[in-house]
């Protein structure tokens, strides 16, 4: 895993003082190596985590052998070895980067479809001066790019981007951003927190050329949606076994220490349980609990563990190692973001990489399985009874205690328009779009109808698997997978998904629904693979999910946060949201309606993010 950055000048080539200073932005992605070259008008820069090839022959920028074709590279390639075997061609090195260019060169834009991995990357030609720029089917690994009349950027993250100094300085808010993150807590593809940034699609293929990128989606979850897979239960659930195995042995190709992320949940339990049926000695394990809190499951992890019989570490953390984080939240993450997990994740990679460089986490679970509580929701607001009644029922559940009204805020859902963003915000205790109506200093700066909007397919879903697949399309890819890289690869540690495998995604996305829940019981036939490797009682219990107790720590600990960035002079210098609404939410929040808080913590993100961007 790595960074990679690129500069574009259409008057004059960029400087090596300015690669130097975008890759010193990322090295933190790649603290290896680190190395930039220009070649005529194009400048790529690239900072390494040695995963695969470890030797000095392998590090990057790469360039072929007739010096014709440049790549920098971020991600792992899992099936390299079969492509390398493909390909017929002498090697200098055992790495897959190497392996990713000779494909390219072999097959140009239609090796992406030779790949299986989470990647981004770039190759420059120089004969024909077009850069071509990739990113992975599901989007694991993030890409970011800059444009203007005279100028194109890319970069890992924004902060590659930004460390030119003529480009930040050319940079505005993009304020219709901003509705999307108070809705959801993020800021979905392809904006970002600023006008001339983009976050480059997942499964697309780019071509800059003359000033002009053109932009091609080669994959996307809406196109693999096709006929159901066959009625068989135990045929479905042997084939995927077969590839759920699959993917977790592609992922344990390593050539330095590797382990696993284990929370004592049902998809960190499967992915930990396979990797450790492969190989004879023990995985190394890593798992957080919270001290002092009833949303400790650290002891579940350890149980699982010990039956396992791995290497477990453990590590306890308290509200004081979260504060320690808060200030770095928003130089780790470049623009507002909300999900408070983050802070776990940094804690637990950052005790991962004292022992391994790699991990394997079970991220994709919930969203293929239906294991969320919104997927419920989307069939009960589907139900042509409750469509007629949802406004009188929303009243109703208004009169009572902070559950009903956290219940009627889901029911009073407008007119179904953007009905699935509705079920997630509500879902997550962020802003409807009613409430930012009134929020909002300019409350018609908005596109969240656009991730709404409906697309063809190939078959009709029903409301749940609609809903699973928005947060296919968004939740996972620019919040979990977000979350992740940016948490893991601050220290330098790289992360593997087995179950989003796009073999695996495109199996499970046509496996009947019925197969997925089986009388209320959620993630049905991923449990029923599960149980083959561990006993069912392990898991009798209700789910509860990787997070911090916020609402508590809001109005403790972490109270400052509010006094800090939600005061009156705070909010009036931003002039995004009136200050008379936060006032009233910081009211009912710290007078009882614990609901509202992560409400109060995305206005508080956001407050933050101002003031440390002027």
């Amino acid at each position: 895993m790595c960074g990679i950055v690129g500069l574009y000048n259409s008057n004059t080539p960029p400087t090596l003082e300015e690669l130097a200073k975008m890759v010193d932005a990322i090295k933190h992605r790649g603290p290896d190596f680190t190395n930039h070259t220009i070649i005529g008008k194009v400048g790529l820069g690239h900072a390494r985590l040695s995963i695969i090839d470890t030797s000095a022959a392998a590090n990057q920028p790469m360039t072929s052998a007739d010096e014709r074709y440049t790549i920098v590279y971020n991600g792992e390639v899992y099936n390299f070895k079969e492509i390398k075997e493909e390909l017929n061609v002498d090697f200098k090195t055992t790495s897959d980067t190497e392996v990713v260019l000779q494909a390219f060169i072999k097959w140009g834009v239609d090796c992406y479809q030779h790949l299986n991995g989470m990647f981004d990357f770039a190759i420059f030609d120089k004969q024909t001066e077009e850069l071509f720029l990739f990113r992975d089917r599901i989007g694991i690994k993030p890409l970011f790019y800059y444009q203007n009349e005279n100028t194109f950027a890319f970069s890992s993250e924004i902060k590659g981007i930004t460390a030119n100094s003529s480009i930040k300085d050319s940079l505005e808010i993009n304020k219709s951003s901003i509705s999307s993150f108070l809705h959801l807590g993020y800021i979905p593809e392809p904006e970002t927190i600023y006008n001339n940034i983009k976050k480059f699609p997942a499964g697309a293929v780019g071509i800059f050329k003359d000033g002009e990128l053109k932009i091609s989606q080669i994959w996307s979850p809406n196109e693999a949606i096709s006929n159901l897979d066959t009625d068989n239960y135990d045929q479905t659930k042997s084939n995927l076994k077969k590839l759920i195995n699959s993917a977790v042995g592609y992922r344990m190709v390593s050539d330095v220490p590797y382990g696993t992320f284990l929370s004592g949940g049902i998809d960190s339990s499967l992915i930990t349980a396979m990797a450790q049926s492969q190989i004879d000695q023990s995985v190394k394990t890593f798992s957080l609990g919270i001290k002092d809190s009833n949303r400790d499951e650290s002891q579940y992890a350890k149980q699982v563990a010990e039956h396992l019989n791995t290497d477990h570490h453990e590590l306890m953390v308290s509200v004081a190692d979260i504060k320690d984080q808060v200030a770095s939240m928003i130089e780790t993450f470049d623009e507002p973001f909300a999900d408070s997990s983050a802070f776990l994740m940094s804690i637990v990679s950052k005790l991962a990489r004292k022992e391994v460089k790699m991990v394997l986490s079970g991220d994709g679970g919930d969203e293929l399985f239906m294991g969320y509580g919104a997927y419920k929701w989307a069939d009960r607001l589907n139900k042509p009874l409750i469509k007629a009644l949802k406004k009188p029922i929303s009243s109703v559940l208004n009169l009572g205690n902070n559950r009903a009204k956290r219940a009627a805020g889901v029911f009073n859902s407008g007119n179904n328009t953007n009905l699935k963003s509705h079920i997630f915000s509500q879902e997550q205790y962020y802003f409807s779009e009613e409430e930012l109506s009134t929020l909002l200093v300019e409350p018609d700066l908005n596109n969240i109808d656009v991730i709404n909007s409906n697309v063809d397919l190939s078959r009709t879903l029903s409301a749940k698997e609609a809903q699973a697949l928005f947060d296919l399309n968004y939740y996972l890819k620019d919040d979990l997978l977000v979350k992740v890289d940016r948490a893991s690869m601050k220290y330098g540690l790289e992360v593997r998904t087995p179950l989003l495998d796009h073999r695996i995604v495109e199996y499970v996305l046509n496996i009947n629904e019925k197969y997925k829940e089986v009388k209320g019981e959620t993630k049905y036939i991923l449990k029923d693979i599960l149980y083959d490797y561990i006993p069912k009682a392990f898991f009798d219990r209700p789910k509860q999910g990787f997070s911090i107790p916020l609402n508590e720590w809001l109005l403790t600990d972490l109270s400052f946060l509010i006094d800090d960035y939600l005061s009156e002079e705070a909010v009036e210098k931003a002039n995004i949201v009136k200050f008379e609404e936060v006032n009233n939410y910081v009211k009912d929040f710290r007078n009882g309606a614990n609901y509202l808080y992560n409400r109060i913590w995305t206005l508080i993100l956001l407050h933050k993010w101002v003031a440390q961007a002027k």
